[in-house]
């Protein structure tokens, strides 16, 4: 996560959005969060970052002030939006011209300078000694985590997803036992790393939901169909049970969480250390309706999804599932379909 890409110049005219940790992350240095509206009317909110704040320390203070005295030094580059966190902060950045310097000397820079406003700090708490005496420690953490904007659209999710740490902060502050990932949890013999709603589990209806992947009328049409069976049982108290491989079955699973239904889903990709689930996966956890489970470890390489893990995945789901996907249900659908 901390590696540079290969190839990329860090001089050129670019947007980054730039992750910084502190070096004690228990320490929460920067500020604290609080709640804007009560828990209840915050979750599921329309706009996210309206319903949380961030109350910055005077060193988070002093932090802020050195990220914008580096944009006067270097007129380059500009702040589209800088958000710290208790212990951490993003910044996504213009490099609107070429600089002078590879862009994590410029972030040194920054660290450096926010040094100094944590050395008065410690020694104005009596936490350091005289000059020379002991090595000072270091605000933040060894290097940095960067994202670069590739694509149409890219910016706004930086920015929201900048915006909207404080919320996701505070919602994973009060549902601890939604957000945490469990590790060799027991599934009918097979290992999961977990992270959501386990109770899922003991739901009495569990569904999976198996779609054909291609585009003929015939097919589209069943899809929509069984879209329909899916949320009508959802409505019932039934599960939706998935690995959302085709579109087919990431259209109905996103459907039921767009209807406030229940999805356990089944990852080809385990979970990096302090994970959050992105989007509407993270409301949906944060309101107990997810599921996330991952039988095989995080891998940080793009990899295309074999045959065979789909096979595996598909009969992960059928396994999970009370009322597994087979041609029975599926000729019901479909005879349905002919019906109408």
């Amino acid at each position: 996560m901390m590696r540079r890409m290969v190839d990329h110049d860090y001089q050129s005219r670019c947007i980054y959005m730039l992750t910084l940790t502190l070096a004690d992350r228990k320490s929460p240095l920067l500020g604290h969060l609080e709640w804007k509206t009560p828990l209840s009317s915050a979750v599921g909110s329309v706009r996210c970052s309206s319903a949380a704040s961030f109350i910055h320390t005077p060193l988070g203070e002093k932090v802020a002030q050195e990220w914008n005295a580096l944009c006067k030094d270097y007129p380059q580059l500009e702040i589209i939006h800088l958000q710290l966190m208790p212990e951490h902060l993003h910044v996504v950045l213009f490099v609107k011209k070429r600089i002078p310097k590879h862009l994590g000397k410029l972030v040194g820079i920054v660290k450096n300078r926010s040094n100094k406003h944590y050395w008065q700090y410690l020694t104005a708490m009596g936490r350091l000694g005289a000059k020379g005496t002991v090595s000072p420690p270091s605000l933040f953490s060894d290097n940095f985590q960067d994202t670069i904007l590739s694509h149409s659209g890219q910016l706004d999710t930086m920015v929201n997803y900048a915006k909207d740490n404080p919320y996701r902060a505070l919602i994973k502050r009060e549902n601890r036992d939604l957000f945490e990932v469990v590790t060799q949890l027991d599934v009918n013999g097979v290992k999961y790393a977990a992270l959501g709603n386990r109770w899922l589990l003991d739901r009495p209806v569990r569904m999976q939901v198996r779609c054909h992947n291609n585009k003929t009328a015939e097919n589209l049409q069943l899809i929509e169909r069984q879209k329909e069976y899916f949320l009508d049982r959802g409505k019932k108290g039934g599960v939706v049970v998935s690995p959302c491989i085709s579109q087919g079955e990431k259209d109905i699973a996103r459907a039921a969480l767009d209807a406030g239904q229940p999805l356990i889903v089944i990852l080809e990709n385990g979970f990096p250390p302090l994970y959050k689930p992105p989007g509407k996966y993270f409301e949906a956890c944060a309101k107990g309706l997810l599921l996330m489970l991952a039988p095989w470890p995080h891998h940080t390489e793009k990899r295309t999804i074999t045959r065979s893990q789909c096979d595996a995945l598909n009969t992960m789901a059928a396994s999970i599932s009370n009322e597994p996907w087979t041609m029975e249900p599926e000729t019901m659908v479909n005879k349905t379909a002919r019906a109408l």
